[in-house]
């Protein structure tokens, strides 16, 4: 008889190698439509360094039918999935670095007085509170990824993570994507020279009779979204070799040789990969490291190696402002990018975008002064229905951005009715 019934759990498996399969129909057992598994939920959090030119930024209207600003017009073609959230602040520690404290705390769980050794307002941060509902669930309790470029590690700690198990405890966040692929897919060293589609394929085959039609479509895509990201990882190795015969004097790992896009989109695929497939329903991705002064490559949008530190302090000047807001819609461009891939995996009864709350925002609202009030925000996603999106609410000043951290860890059911210096859920976010 043709088994009706697949565990969520079901993995591919080959000689050194297993990977994780997408929510299939045939692991929902058949069931009538309503009662049928629904799609677990998942938080992802994406970081723009240094803030963004403000003036740029915030909408001047609110509600359904508010015009979006210059640098969020990328976001028109997902608006109805999103939810713009303004006046949302943080209370900086004075007599402590200004970016440190921006990305360190960003996430922080703690309230302005709860100092750590290092003298910033830092405890678990949210992703990791939300980790701790949903870890049991998954292979990994979170992701960390980072899209820095460099190797000189010329800042300490607290400028490029904001995962923190604790005040004392980074979750440190990974930069090159053939580690983060292996992590996630656990290939053994004989055979990281290969693909892991080849070596699990016999059992894919396998697994097909069956499957029903929807299904091996799914099972299709799936596959193949694996394979693009290998391709995307091979073809940068490629590039390297190319780049080892033009006597380059220092040799450039894969990562470094990426366009900053092509950089950032990789780690995207691999923490949509890892999402998708409930390896972990909690991941973080910074576009760049806070503060970082070495010189940043933007191919196609700069023809020279920019300087995104400082020139957030020199606003002043016009054209270096016109190229901090062309930098800041670089970086939105690439969150819709990653929406968009979001919403066109099919996932239950909508995509995979209607189970995520995804988090776009900074730790500073403007570089130049290093101010910490109205933070740039912007959230994907429904959480399975859940957030009122298509909408841009400004909230009254003074608005603590630990309303919105309690309101999502309450949707992945932590109780809690506080966290650090929050006044109240949003009910936008709770429904």
């Amino acid at each position: 008889m043709t088994r009706t019934f697949l565990p969520r759990r079901t993995v591919l498996r080959g000689a050194g190698a297993t990977l994780a399969l997408p929510l299939l129909d045939i692991m929902q057992n058949g069931q009538a439509e309503e009662h049928q598994q629904k799609p677990p939920r998942r938080a992802a959090f994406f970081y723009i360094p240094n803030g963004v030119v403000q003036n740029a930024w915030n909408p001047k209207d609110t509600g359904r039918e508010f015009t979006l600003s210059p640098t969020m017009a990328p976001l028109e073609p997902v608006r109805n999935k999103l939810l713009v959230l303004s006046n949302l602040d943080r209370i900086k520690v004075a007599g402590t670095d200004g970016h440190a404290q921006a990305s360190t705390c960003w996430l922080s769980s703690a309230s302005p007085d709860e100092l750590s050794p290092a003298g910033y307002p830092l405890k678990r941060t949210v992703d990791q509170i939300i980790a701790d509902q949903t870890g049991p669930h998954t292979a990994f309790r979170s992701l960390e990824l980072s899209c820095n470029p460099y190797e000189d590690n010329r800042e300490s700690v607290y400028f490029d993570n904001i995962s923190w198990y604790g005040h004392g405890h980074v979750a440190k966040s990974i930069r090159d994507p053939k580690q983060v692929f292996n992590r996630l897919f656990r290939v053994r060293e004989h055979a990281t020279s290969s693909s892991i589609l080849d070596v699990v394929m016999d059992d894919a085959r396998s697994l097909r009779p069956r499957l029903g039609k929807l299904d091996r479509q799914k099972l299709d895509e799936y596959t193949q979204s694996v394979r693009t990201v290998e391709q995307q990882i091979q073809r940068v190795r490629a590039r390297q070799a190319d780049l080892s015969k033009l006597n380059v004097q220092a040799p450039i790992k894969p990562w470094q040789a990426m366009t900053r896009d092509e950089f950032i989109q990789v780690m995207g695929d691999l923490m949509i990969l890892a999402l998708r497939t409930d390896l972990t329903r909690v991941a973080t991705l910074m576009t760049g490291p806070e503060r970082w002064s070495s010189p940043l490559k933007v191919e196609g949008w700069f023809e020279k190696p920019i300087q995104h530190h400082s020139w957030t302090h020199n606003q002043a000047r016009e054209n270096v402002r016109r190229d901090l807001e062309k930098l800041d819609r670089f970086h939105v461009e690439q969150y819709v990018s990653l929406v968009k891939k979001m919403d066109a995996i099919p996932e239950g009864q909508g995509s995979l975008l209607d189970s995520m709350m995804f988090t776009l925002g900074s730790g500073l609202s403007s570089g130049e002064l290093h101010v910490y009030t109205n933070l740039p925000t912007v959230v994907a996603g429904t959480a399975g229905g859940l957030l009122q999106t298509g909408q841009h609410v400004r909230y009254a000043e003074g608005t603590p951005v630990a309303n919105l951290w309690l309101s999502i860890a309450q949707v992945f059911g932590d109780r809690r009715q506080s966290l650090g210096d929050s006044t109240g859920a949003l009910t936008e976010v709770t429904g």
